[in-house]
């Protein structure tokens, strides 16, 4: 069983690489002078290198001295929630973004950041509301369309993501993101080959797309194409080791292939990883079943069970088990 970026740590790539593409309007720190040491706009300009370093904690609280010294400057809250959405503190983030509003009413950009978190915490109707109304106000935020896309998708409307993400290309061609929620979508409706392109596309403009990778390499596995679904897998693992979907796609290729050895070995990986990611389990168990393990097999299907809630894969499991108990 493979895992879609739209499943499992879907929303952990998307913090990884979304939060590159929202920009970080600083309404200090883009004059031409260096402010004075210790004012409201150094200590935001101070939060915004932080930020560029993956200091967010840091950024945080210079973020937060800035506001205490000026609290009426819309950015910076909006710019804190950012910073609490990548630490994810998704409550806090949703409070900035209330707070910019209240302050600029037609700022869509806070209603988009304001979106990306209720996307986060699986808030979708609240998500394109915020969506329609930064649509409203700057009919031409990509960003806006991007995260309605996401929204509709984890709905399962992917007519709508699908448009959502076409319009968002058409206002900024170079969205990479755009391409690989494109790509999730066609994945999820079995439109492969436009997963493929859409993923490969997405490749091509930002190459450290860790996503994209893992989209390509579902879309492979599903055309039974099992060599490049573990290239594309062995690269998403390569810029972050510490994914565990990939280990589970590169598992079922592996098995595709009959190299029971190593998905037994990919699997074991995601384990350490992630120990209660239920498909984990049952990927190892369909490897220890063809090598003839039947008792690691059957605890394998086992523990897949007791890990989900979801009824195809407890049947599955269960079935699983009853033949290899016969």
């Amino acid at each position: 069983m493979i895992v879609s970026t739209s499943n499992g740590k879907r929303i952990q790539m998307l913090r990884k690489c979304l939060f590159l593409l929202i920009a970080l309007v600083m309404i200090f720190s883009l004059s031409a002078c260096s402010p004075a040491k210790g004012t409201a706009k150094w200590h935001a300009d101070q939060a915004y290198a932080l930020v560029e370093q993956g200091r967010y904690e840091q950024a945080i609280l210079e973020y937060t001295k800035a506001i205490e010294l000026d609290p009426n400057v819309t950015w910076v809250y909006v710019n804190r929630a950012l910073a609490y959405h990548e630490t994810g503190q998704y409550d806090l983030a949703i409070a900035d973004c209330n707070k910019a509003i209240e302050l600029d009413p037609n700022l869509a950009s806070a209603y988009v950041n304001r979106a990306w978190a209720y996307n986060d915490i699986g808030q979708y109707d609240l998500a394109i509301a915020d969506c329609n109304k930064a649509i409203e106000l700057d009919p031409s935020d990509a960003l806006a369309y991007l995260n309605r896309s996401s929204a509709y998708g984890s709905k399962g409307q992917y007519d709508l993501a699908i448009a959502d993400c076409t319009k968002a290309i058409e206002l900024n061609p170079d969205l990479a993101m755009a391409y690989m929620n494109r790509a999730i979508c066609y994945t999820d409706i079995g439109r492969y080959n436009l997963a493929i392109v859409d993923s490969s596309k997405a490749i091509e403009l930002d190459p450290d797309l860790i996503g994209a990778y893992n989209q390509r390499a579902l879309a492979y596995d599903n055309t039974g194409q099992w060599d490049l679904a573990i290239t594309d897998c062995s690269k998403a693992i390569n810029l972050d080791p510490k994914w565990v979907v990939p280990y589970v796609n590169r598992a079922w290729a592996y098995n595709g292939k009959g190299r029971y050895d190593l998905a037994i070995a990919d699997c074991s990986k995601a384990i350490e990883l992630e120990p209660n990611f239920a498909v984990i389990y049952f990927n190892r168990a369909v490897a220890y079943k063809e090598l003839g393990k039947k008792a690691q097999a059957i605890a394998d299907f086992e523990k897949c069970i007791t890990l989900t809630s979801n009824p195809q894969l407890i049947e599955m499991a269960g079935q699983e088990i009853e033949e290899l108990s016969e």
